[in-house]
């Protein structure tokens, strides 16, 4: 029998099983073409068919307005650091970043490689354990975009609600590590990112949602595969995408509108995390989790215990229940 142990791995993460059977069923033949995904041609009607429809079923279970463009990328989230300022900051502009976690520190420094950026919230002071009030944010009312990272994979923080940019400010954001996880008012925002490897298929292709009129900013001197204009118009077709990564996102995407849609896969988020927040707090200290109550991110929780020789046993005795990837990230 094939062995499947229990995977916490934040990414590559998990993929449902249904999703990898159609995979293996269609491994050799695809839908009667005699190749493999991995095989045919992304300029086929066999590919057309599959990133229009993966397309087709992302904003229906996202809410996707027609003035959004929808790409298949490739690079990470973490090219998306450095093409976010190069198309939609304007030499001499700066833009506003929230910092919350590693994610979003990794972020800003690639930014500030680039032009001005501005630093609105720093979450390092408290060992990034929460998230800001409004109050504190001092926000610019010319900036380019406000970015935020909507949940912290390595610190379990996670926001409940958009931050409020200033009128005219598109409002930019990192969703990669809880991205599909629950419904997202997709018309808040200027531009959205995700990596797909944490919860949307494998690792190889990034999505990233924009708003039409912001493509108008793209500077006309990019080279051609960090142009989000180019990109756009090509369909994620200017050159050879990650053509199985985008066929399992689109597995993926039809198993959760099986499941109910984003509505249906949150509430099964929610209860996983009630879980496991009862189980750290009815502990009696025993169990310590990091992010404060009212920052708790239901996609990843990291927590400590009262040593390091326990942690090191508590892993060594999961991974012989087959439970994996919980030792949480090097840093």
């Amino acid at each position: 029998m094939t062995k499947r142990v229990h995977n916490f791995n934040a990414g590559p993460a998990v993929l449902p099983v249904p999703v990898l059977e159609q995979a293996r069923d269609e491994m050799l033949d695809y839908q009667g073409c005699g190749m493999s995904v991995m095989e045919i041609s992304h300029r086929s009607k066999e590919f057309e068919g599959i990133i229009n429809t993966a397309e087709a079923d992302l904003r229906e279970l996202m809410g996707i307005p027609a003035n959004y463009k929808v790409m298949f990328l490739q690079g990470g989230a973490t090219l998306q650091f450095a093409m976010l300022p190069m198309n939609l900051r304007a030499a001499g502009a700066s833009a506003d970043y929230i910092v919350t976690g590693s994610w979003s520190n990794t972020s800003v420094k690639e930014a500030k490689k680039l032009g001005t950026t501005n630093v609105v919230f720093d979450g390092k002071g408290d060992n990034f354990t929460r998230l800001p009030s409004t109050g504190e944010l001092q926000l610019d009312p010319q900036a380019a975009y406000l970015y935020f990272c909507h949940n912290e994979t390595i610190h379990g923080v996670e926001f409940k609600d958009e931050p409020l940019p200033p009128a005219g400010v598109p409002l930019v954001c990192d969703v990669s590590s809880d991205f599909l996880s629950q419904p997202i008012n997709v018309d808040k925002y200027g531009l959205i990112l995700a990596g797909a490897q944490k919860n949307a298929g494998p690792a190889g292709v990034t999505v990233v949602i924009v708003r039409e009129d912001l493509l108008e900013r793209t500077p006309a001197n990019l080279p051609v595969m960090l142009d989000y204009k180019l990109l756009a118009e090509s369909g994620s077709l200017h050159n050879t995408p990650p053509c199985y990564s985008i066929y399992m996102v689109g597995l993926v995407l039809k198993w959760l509108k099986g499941l109910g849609g984003l509505a249906g896969m949150y509430e099964i988020n929610r209860k996983k995390a009630d879980l496991l927040y009862k189980a750290i707090d009815n502990s009696g200290g025993f169990y310590r989790g990091h992010a404060a109550p009212e920052a708790r991110s239901i996609m990843n929780v990291p927590f400590r215990m009262p040593n390091e020789e326990l942690e090191a046993q508590f892993v060594k005795e999961a991974k012989a229940a087959d439970i994996i990837g919980i030792k949480g990230h090097r840093s």
